[in-house]
């Protein structure tokens, strides 16, 4: 039976969720098939496994019914199963899914994105942000002939693939040679990126950057960036698979103004359906193809990468997002959430520790400990205290199915988690609020 966990129900327990979650490991390595959604980033005991979904709330196996944000890591920007998403998937999977020929969707979809994205001229399609940003990278290596990669070292995930993944602590498994290719430069420092350029003089492929996340980007920057590569002479790509749809319909290119070479969607992209994109300029794209005079280059070819009903559901997205003017409504309620925890953190003495940042549409929180460090045990506080009072938050990234009701009762969950977070801090220790070990970074080299 559903029912709803409400602020100050007191212990939450899970016994379903557990066992299943124990199925899982036994049978999936790290419990998920995406390490942000392992058990490890939830206190212990306390990581629900999900029944169902609708609109703005998901329901565990055991009968909890949670307010949910960042949705399918950030994927869910509708809110579940959003009728005229699930309608448009519906009405293809009807008419069959894959075929041996390109289906007249393809060229539907791609006509839509285009309009949506008009500053990149041609478009090709995936399931997965990964593999668009590694064929990004491919190309830029290719129209270059250079083999070097700068990625924004400040951004937090690229790509499953070699040429990021060396770059973090788990890079075990990715020679040490294709490593050596990857270099990386701080966001929002100019002259640190031309001095890098200068260094790897006429060996770097590409800039590859996320063009805005938790901070604004500095005036100038972008446009600066946008030289940096033109007289240099490498590619400059947009990884816009958060910025995509959240600061703009046309992505932080569109509200920014300022033109990648190449650029990645994904995420709200198919509201949860498998759909990415690669975009950009056509002499680059059209590399990809064979209505050129050069070599090749092996771009996307993916079985599954046009399946219609995920073309569907993003031509479904795009109109619902023009049409009813999601950006704003996603920014407006993202506003009256960071108001209100930032009032609440402040009535309870903890607003230097819990802190919200970002875009009103892509809110995240810190959690500092008394000496102003995150603090992973400050994390698990806080999270357990947020599950208890039925908010399930691995960050405060709203979809646009949330109502004002549904953030007057994040606001005030929170509070009674700023409440036990400043009794912590006085006692001078975390660890009885903890009843656990402690959540945990999903980048980190061992165990």
């Amino acid at each position: 039976m559903d029912t709803d966990n409400t602020a100050g129900a007191g212990e939450l327990r899970l016994p379903k969720s557990r066992a299943l979650n124990e199925r899982l490991h036994a049978l999936v390595p790290g419990g998920a098939h995406t390490y942000a959604k392992g058990d490890d980033q939830y206190p212990e005991h306390l990581a629900p496994v999900i029944s169902h979904g609708r609109g703005a709330h998901v329901w565990d196996v055991d009968g909890n019914r949670y307010i949910e944000y960042g949705s399918g890591l950030r994927s869910v920007s509708l809110g579940h199963a959003h009728p005229r998403v699930v309608e448009a998937v519906r009405r293809e999977l009807d008419r069959g899914s894959n075929f041996v020929r390109p289906s007249v969707v393809e060229v539907e979809a791609a006509e839509r994105f285009l309009a949506t994205v008009p500053t990149a001229e041609m478009v090709k399609f995936a399931k997965n942000g990964s593999d668009a940003t590694t064929a990004a990278v491919r190309l830029a290596r290719a129209a270059t002939g250079r083999a070097r990669v700068a990625l924004c070292g400040d951004h937090p995930f690229f790509s499953v693939d070699d040429w990021f993944i060396g770059t973090t602590p788990m890079s075990a498994g990715v020679p040490a040679a294709t490593d050596e290719l990857t270099v990386t430069f701080p966001y929002g420092d100019l002259a640190a990126t031309e001095e890098l350029l200068t260094r790897y003089r006429d060996e770097v492929a590409c800039l590859i950057l996320e063009p805005a996340t938790h901070t604004e980007p500095p005036p100038g920057y972008l446009a600066g960036l946008r030289e940096l590569a033109d007289r240099h002479g490498c590619v400059l790509i947009f990884d816009e698979m958060i910025t995509g749809f959240r600061w703009s319909e046309a992505g932080a290119q569109g509200l920014y103004g300022v033109v990648p070479d190449l650029s990645t969607f994904g995420k709200a992209l198919g509201n949860g359906c498998a759909v990415s994109a690669l975009a950009g300029r056509r002499e680059l794209m059209e590399r990809g193809g064979f209505r050129h005079s050069g070599e090749r280059v092996f771009l996307l070819s993916t079985t599954h990468g046009a399946e219609t009903h995920s073309l569907a559901a993003a031509m479904a997205v795009q109109a619902v997002y023009v049409e009813e003017g999601v950006t704003a409504h996603l920014h407006a309620l993202g506003d009256r959430l960071a108001a209100g925890v930032r009032e609440a953190a402040a009535g309870m003495g903890v607003a230097d520790h819990v802190v919200v940042r970002g875009r009103a549409s892509n809110l995240v929180f810190a959690t500092l400990d008394a000496e102003g460090h995150p603090s992973q045990e400050y994390r698990t506080l806080f999270l357990r205290r947020l599950l208890e009072g039925g908010v399930l938050a691995p960050s405060f990234v709203v979809s646009s199915a949330l109502t004002e009701a549904d953030i007057d009762h994040t606001v005030e969950t929170v509070a009674q988690a700023c409440a036990a977070y400043r009794k912590a801090l006085d006692a001078g220790d975390p660890t009885p609020w903890l009843t656990g070990r402690p959540v945990r970074p999903v980048f980190r080299r061992v165990g």
